[in-house]
């Protein structure tokens, strides 16, 4: 969110996981890195004497920690008041306004929700399968995405259908056996990298993976790294990435 207002922070937690798993905007390498989210580097914030502390709910370490070192703002997400993506923008909005910068944010939302209009009637012109967005982490089982996910509200807004329809945590997603994704039935697999390389050895080398339907009918789509619980800038990065790839099909 900050990197979306053009603030540059002086230091973040987890930059290796930033830059595997959000990719976008892209982090500086003048950016510090403070370490694991759970358990960051009490004496380089102190060093750093920093003017204000961006957390989230929900993540890495409890904002009460970091109070004596600068003032704390934690933006509330994914507390089911909203849908992932109204919330999202609800808060990118405040932190924007503690900034200085609440014009910034708005005109990016803006944006993004003329992009996906576009993106809509552009899709509409064609007539599309059902997809089940998945992430791979192993040879048995998959994350698959759906019901208060940030990745449900962009193929509703989209008019995409998501195959996935049964539970999910408060986060936007389940943990699967590949079984479980062999009675979707009839769908295209959009699946987020990465993958780790032994897992895609596995993969490869999995009868339960080549049993799914969309695996025989090679309808599996490769996208590059989304964070699946990240705001505006994720919704507009799987957004395009889904777009383009539906209409290779």
């Amino acid at each position: 969110m900050l990197l979306s207002l053009g603030i540059t922070p002086r230091a973040v937690a987890d930059i290796a996981g930033y830059r595997v798993w959000a990719v976008s905007p892209p982090l500086p390498e003048s950016v510090l890195d403070l370490g694991s989210r759970g358990e960051p580097s009490m004496e380089r914030i102190a060093t750093i004497k920093p003017d204000l502390i961006v957390t989230a709910s929900g993540y890495g370490l409890d904002a009460n920690r970091l109070q004596r070192f600068a003032p704390v703002e934690t933006l509330k997400l994914y507390e089911g008041s909203a849908t992932a993506l109204s919330d999202t923008a609800r808060e990118f909005v405040r932190l924007a306004a503690h900034l200085g910068r609440r014009p910034q944010a708005e005109e990016r939302i803006a944006k993004l929700s003329t992009d996906l209009a576009a993106m809509r009637a552009e899709l509409a012109t064609r007539k599309l399968p059902r997809v089940a967005v998945v992430s791979l982490f192993d040879d048995r089982h998959a994350r698959v995405y759906g019901r208060n996910g940030l990745f449900q509200d962009v193929l509703d807004q989209l008019g995409v259908e998501n195959a996935w329809t049964g539970a999910t945590s408060a986060w936007g997603f389940a943990t699967v056996s590949f079984e479980k994704l062999v009675t979707l039935g009839d769908c295209i697999i959009v699946s987020l990298q990465p993958v780790p390389a032994n897992v895609k050895i596995r993969i490869q080398q999995s009868r339960l993976w080549a049993a799914l339907p969309a695996v025989r009918r090679q309808q599996v789509i490769n996208i590059p790294a989304v964070w699946p619980f990240g705001g505006i800038a994720a919704a507009d990065r799987f957004a395009g990435f889904l777009r383009g790839s539906l209409l290779r099909l």
